[in-house]
């Protein structure tokens, strides 16, 4: 039966597109709008880095670059996770090349000035005979660091919005989904040729489902859509699941259920895009999360993880057998398709035959997430 919300949701949508367009050409290949972007986007958002489960133990780190900026985020020996510019303060050398690890300290490799998990310095060869000098005015550099859902986000800015405020519109939405206990099962990072601003599109619509992806239509009805977040930065809903399949290869079910979903939720599978750097997509048993890192304004970088429930690899129950390739299989397949047509689009988005064009009915996420972005570059 339908809502009243809901009712009135269809009553009003019909207009959201009403006149909309895509965005113009120079949203997508300027160079001087991708550096407003970095500027008032990516200097300024709360952005996803990562998981809590991937520094699990204290010592363990991840580096991500962030508009030119590397930081590391480290677990230090309470258990808390820190953030640091991973520039040394005594001559700004690089502390960690590696993408990942695990150190009992951080070290620099040029002059072995040596730091605490807590990021304070704790050695500094031949500088006790240096007037003045005071290793408690010589820490790290912190950036600001917060965990929403067990989720890292890193936020350049001097004085951000907290996270908590940022995310208010989600609290307690995603809750019973546990996503802070999963455990990530593979990572894949794809180069894209295309704007970051097209995956957002590309994603926030099934439009282009039946020829695109004729496996995931199959499974998932591409007009089975009912969006319930429709404005703002955090945008999405669910689509149903056909009875009897799953979102992977086989079409059966490849691990554990994620948390204490309903039984309508465990025939559905949630998207939502949170702006301005993280797509969170939802299923029955596994969760899977893409971060943008736009690199230029024609090139992406993607990274996706597939998350699993922790226990899923031990339960012996047929129904549930632990098969998590199943889903990566799938989702790449389908990740690689969506990637492709973005980056035709991106190649006739630069012609200079290009008209935006409009949008259709099916497509009134697209056209709010346009609306969002206009609003933080404006």
């Amino acid at each position: 039966m339908e809502t009243k919300a809901m009712t009135a949701f269809r009553k009003t949508a019909k207009t959201s597109t009403s006149g909309a367009k895509t965005l113009g050409q120079k949203y997508f290949v300027s160079p001087e709008i991708f550096g407003e972007e970095q500027e008032k986007i990516f200097s300024t958002q709360w952005m996803l880095i990562g998981h809590q489960s991937q520094i699990a133990g204290a010592g363990d780190y991840v580096v991500q670059q962030v508009i030119g900026e590397s930081l590391i985020a480290i677990r230090d020996k309470s258990g808390e996770i820190r953030g640091f510019y991973n520039v040394c303060r005594h001559r700004g050398t690089r502390l960690k090349e590696d993408a990942c690890g695990h150190a009992s300290a951080i070290q620099c490799p040029y002059h072995a000035w040596t730091y605490g998990l807590d990021g304070k310095l704790i050695g500094a060869p031949h500088m006790d005979d240096v007037p003045g000098f005071d290793k408690a005015e010589y820490s790290l550099h912190t950036v600001n660091l917060a965990l929403w859902e067990g989720f890292i986000f890193v936020n350049l800015a001097k004085e951000p919005h907290s996270l908590e405020e940022w995310f208010a519109p989600l609290a307690g939405k995603f809750s019973h989904w546990n996503m802070s206990i999963l455990r990530s099962a593979k990572r894949i990072e794809y180069d894209v040729r295309a704007n970051w601003k097209l995956m957002f599109e590309n994603y926030s619509e099934c439009y282009h489902c039946p020829g695109v992806h004729p496996m995931l239509s199959k499974v998932s009805p591409y007009d089975s859509a009912e969006n319930d977040l429709c404005e703002g930065p955090f945008l999405g809903g669910f689509m149903s699941i056909t009875k009897g399949a799953d979102l992977t290869m086989s079409g059966k079910a490849c691990g554990l259920p994620v948390g204490g979903t309903n039984a309508a939720d465990s025939q559905r599978v949630f998207y939502y895009s949170i702006f301005p750097n993280m797509l969170l997509s939802l299923h029955p048993e596994y969760v899977m999360v893409h971060q943008l890192w736009p690199q230029s304004p024609e090139r992406t970088l993607i990274v996706c993880d597939w998350f699993f429930h922790p226990d899923a690899a031990g339960v012996t129950d047929p129904r549930y057998r632990f098969n998590p390739g199943d889903a990566i299989e799938f989702w790449d397949m389908t990740n690689k398709q969506d990637w492709h047509v973005c980056e035709l689009s991106q190649q006739g988005i630069a012609s200079r035959a290009y008209q935006p064009g409009p949008y259709s009915s099916r497509e009134r996420i697209p056209a709010a997430w346009d609306r969002e972005y206009l609003r933080q570059m404006a």
